[in-house]
């Protein structure tokens, strides 16, 4: 297990240089945008306008802050993502367009490469101890509001933005709450 500090996280231009990104976790240490296997990501969306395109990869936006945003995916009806919506799941090198619903955000990106890796997102608001199954290859969480603990982690605690990393060995991990925590919780697995 390895506590990640948002602190630390690495600030990089977006692909498309219309902005910057954050950048929580990458697969493997050290990897770019042309050779990560899975990739988690933090961005502050100041205008309406297109999506990078990243071929062969796999994408799920959440909205973090703000009133949230319309996606327009080529080949699906347009998907309104606020920040009460489930993360929005889509492949990454579709022509993608994005409107501002009102005003800026800040949004969580999950990116795996296809055929290679596979991700689940899912976004938990606990305010009581409860067991995270994390029987993934690797599992993050990102505490995104609030304070949670993690007893057997050390004990690990974290605070607005920090996240864990947990490899494969644990089947399950306990988390206790300060009051209406949001988590997400991210697993990544082989595709094979």
């Amino acid at each position: 297990m390895r506590i990640l500090r948002a602190a630390d996280y690495r600030v990089m231009p977006w692909k498309n240089g219309g902005g910057t990104t954050t950048e929580i976790s990458v697969s493997p240490d050290g990897a770019g945008l042309d050779d990560f296997d899975w990739r988690v990501s933090m961005a502050r969306v100041e205008g309406s306008g297109p999506f990078s395109s990243f071929a062969g990869i796999d994408r799920t936006l959440s909205v973090l802050e703000g009133e949230g945003i319309v996606l327009d995916v080529s080949g699906q009806p347009p998907e309104r993502l606020t920040a009460a919506r489930p993360p929005f799941s889509f492949p990454a090198d579709q022509p993608t367009s994005a409107a501002l619903i009102a005003g800026p955000i800040t949004d969580l990106n999950v990116m795996t490469r296809r055929g290679r890796m596979l991700h689940q997102v899912e976004r938990l608001v606990i305010s009581r101890p409860m067991d995270i199954a994390v029987n993934a290859r690797s599992t993050l969480i990102l505490c995104h509001k609030g304070e949670a603990v993690f007893p057997a982690a050390g004990p690990a605690r974290l605070g607005p933005l920090d996240a864990l990393l947990i490899g494969p060995e644990a089947l399950a991990l306990r988390v206790e709450a300060a009051s209406d925590t949001t988590l997400f919780v991210i697993r990544i697995a082989a595709a094979f």
